[in-house]
């Protein structure tokens, strides 16, 4: 027998209901052309505004170059005391400067910091030169790492974001490098990406994210600017247990930039809330068994299950368990007996595996007849 358990309330205080009422939709007036937000915890997206369409990325680029200057330093190619050469190309290399000193050597890590803080072009193509040998061999480095992140709409063709026909990524694809900066390296994204200024060359520069100054959680990642492309910003903020990532670009001064992306976070943090289901291993249901040693089996959730939904739409989840009654012995631990429905309102129905939480064994032959005929005559296993 199909067996359909709707769970009515959960520890948060969840309501079941059919449908999400009208005036709980999630929305927010955007200005950039492009934006994408989303939770890590969850994974979900909070607002998407053409994340897919190819855009100038600007110094925005400058994040896959430190990512695979991390790489480096994980494999042990490179130390943060090893120096480069500076050479002519990088030292006159125009726009923002960490102010290297032509045939100076400057180390892995003073460099580092003079991408992630002052967003130095010369540094940036003086680690691509270091660690690839050209800025177009460490380029093509960069589009390969990215498309195999998964950010394949991502061509980038120099170190910097400097504008060059075809450098193109999009917004989707930038936060998808974020993400992995943050889950790949996080002490290295904790130690340089909240630096709020670095002085080289007894020259001081602060940090070009200006959220990192505002009481928002802000902790890091980059800022762009180019006529092309406009002004734009990665950020990743965390506030408590959460940590979300937004990208916006296209807009018209790094006020509008700073006074979007500051409303984004907030509105990220205050409209929207993370709500728990179920753990991974909880258990969900008692399943009664058919002809095991054991009259009944827990069911346990295959994974965590949460789900970040506006505050407002909480009372509209529904959960819904579904599993044939009674479950056949044998069974393992994990084996797949049914399925929890997850209704998330304006997202649709996840269905997540539910698993048997222990290993039930076949009962002997003489106990499998007796039980046959208790639960034909009584609806339920026999003593």
């Amino acid at each position: 027998m199909r067996k359909f358990l709707i769970l009515l309330s959960l520890a948060f205080g969840l309501m079941a209901s059919a449908k999400a009422a009208t005036d709980t939709k999630a929305s927010i007036d955007v200005k950039a052309p492009q934006v994408y937000l989303k939770d890590l915890n969850t994974g979900d997206i909070l607002l998407e505004k053409n994340a897919d369409q190819k855009m100038v990325p600007s110094s925005m680029s400058k994040i896959i170059t430190a990512y695979l200057v991390f790489e480096r330093l994980k494999s042990g190619d490179v130390k943060l005391d090893d120096t480069f050469h500076v050479s002519e190309y990088a030292w006159g290399k125009q726009g923002s400067k960490t102010f290297l000193p032509v045939n100076a050597k400057v180390s892995v890590e003073d460099l580092l910091k003079g991408v992630i803080v002052q967003s130095g072009n010369d540094a940036c193509i003086v680690l691509a030169e270091g660690l690839s040998g050209t800025e177009a061999a460490f380029a093509d480095e960069a589009t390969q790492k990215a498309h195999e992140m998964g950010a394949t709409n991502s061509t980038f063709l120099n170190s910097t974001g400097w504008p060059d026909e075809g450098h193109l990524t999009t917004a989707k694809d930038l936060a998808i490098i974020a993400e992995r900066t943050i889950r790949d390296f996080p002490k290295e994204y904790e130690k340089y990406y909240a630096l709020k200024e670095f002085t080289f060359n007894n020259i001081k520069q602060g940090n070009r994210n200006t959220l990192l100054y505002k009481n928002i959680g802000a902790d890091g990642m980059k800022t762009g600017h180019t006529d092309s492309g406009g002004y734009g910003i990665v950020v990743s903020a965390k506030q408590g247990d959460r940590r979300l990532i937004l990208v916006i670009n296209g807009l018209p001064s790094s006020k509008d930039r700073d006074a979007e992306a500051t409303a984004l976070i907030n509105w990220g943090f205050n409209f929207w809330k993370n709500y728990k289901i179920f753990g991974k291993g909880d258990v969900v249901e008692v399943a009664d068994v058919w002809s095991g040693t054991e009259k009944s089996v827990p069911l346990v959730a295959s994974k965590d299950i949460s789900f970040t939904i506006p505050r407002s739409q909480r009372k509209y989840l529904e959960v819904k368990i579904v599993y044939d009654s009674p479950v056949a012995a044998p069974l393992k631990a994990g084996d797949k007996v049914g399925i929890i429905e997850v209704t998330v309102p304006e997202k649709g129905v996840y269905k997540i595996p539910l698993h048997a939480g222990k290993d039930v064994k076949m009962a002997s032959f003489f106990n499998r007849i007796n039980n046959s005929i208790h639960y034909l005559l009584y609806g339920k296993h026999g003593s």
